[in-house]
């Protein structure tokens, strides 16, 4: 663990927020002017913000982390005067970050925004014992900021979406035909476990399997189930995923008391493990194992300095 010290995680923590600011603003740039490329740097999906990633999912996922760690900076650097101007620089870091989330398009990324947000407003005005009014206020700033970009620039119905994120892909769980929609496609995999119950059809198998089953689909296919968690028990069969979520489950078990920021990170897992495949990507695995990291209460980090 190289975090000896809480000056070492305020700077990890600076450290993504300057990251996710930087991405944001390319994704937004490229986004407003329409454009796919921008100098050496191509956007692969055209009227949505992607910055330097090839999915608008993975993309909202990172700044989500982002904006934790932006929102984790400023709630700790107040107890120091020092620092005034990162704080300053953070604070404006946040709302780019938040309209990135945004101009993705992406629903669950959009969903889990608003969720978290509202997690933290939760926290500030109930449960936080000691309330921080400015922190309080930056949050409420992000909140404004937030419905108005949605309601003005991009259409009012864009909020209704964002908290009903699943609302046409429940419709299809009845639907018997095939089709590429997210729950046919979560059906699909399920139906796949029992057919490789013991020791799954291996990791990154999933693609290879649905062109096998579906090679009449011409230039259609899927290489993510839509879903992490019946993905997971496909590629590793019953054994692999008792043995791997085991290993998470005494993990998380040695820290079982209140940690409002693990709370947030287990809904973030289980929306992500339910309904899409951002888990699978080997950078988000490793922000949520920093993230749970950082978070468990049996690390000891001096608060000398910041």
């Amino acid at each position: 663990m190289i975090f000896y010290r809480e000056r070492h995680k305020q700077r990890f923590y600076l450290f993504l927020s300057i990251i996710g600011f930087l991405s944001a603003s390319f994704g937004t740039l490229l986004y407003l002017s329409g454009s796919t490329d921008l100098l050496s740097f191509k956007s692969f999906n055209s009227g949505v913000s992607t910055g330097f990633f090839v999915s608008r999912t993975v993309f909202s996922i990172f700044l989500l982390f982002c904006f934790i760690a932006s929102l984790e900076y400023l709630k700790r650097s107040q107890i120091s005067e020092r620092n005034f101007f990162s704080r300053v620089y953070v604070r404006l870091f946040i709302i780019f970050i938040a309209i990135g989330i945004i101009t993705s398009f992406s629903r669950i990324g959009n969903f889990l925004l608003l969720n978290v947000v509202l997690f933290y407003l939760l926290n500030e005005f109930f449960l936080k014992k000691q309330n921080t009014n400015l922190f309080r206020n930056v949050i409420l700033i992000i909140v404004f900021v937030d419905i108005v970009v949605l309601g003005l620039y991009f259409g009012s119905f864009r909020m209704v979406e964002r908290f009903l994120f699943l609302k046409n892909e429940f419709s299809e769980i009845a639907n018997p035909d095939v089709n590429l929609m997210r729950f046919q496609i979560i059906k699909f995999s399920i139906s796949q476990i029992y057919n490789y119950l013991i020791f799954g059809y291996g990791a990154g198998g999933f693609e290879t399997m649905f062109k096998l089953s579906f090679p009449n689909l011409s230039t259609s296919f899927a290489n993510h189930a839509h879903s992490d968690l019946t993905e997971f028990i496909g590629e590793f069969g019953l054994i692999g995923f008792v043995l791997f979520f085991m290993s998470i489950f005494i993990f998380l078990k040695k820290s079982l008391n209140y940690n409002f920021k693990n709370l947030i990170l287990i809904f973030c897992m289980l929306i992500i493990l339910l309904f899409d495949f951002s888990l699978h990507v080997p950078f988000i695995q490793f922000l949520f194992v920093c993230f749970f990291v950082l978070n468990q209460k049996f690390i000891k980090l001096s608060k000398s300095g910041f």
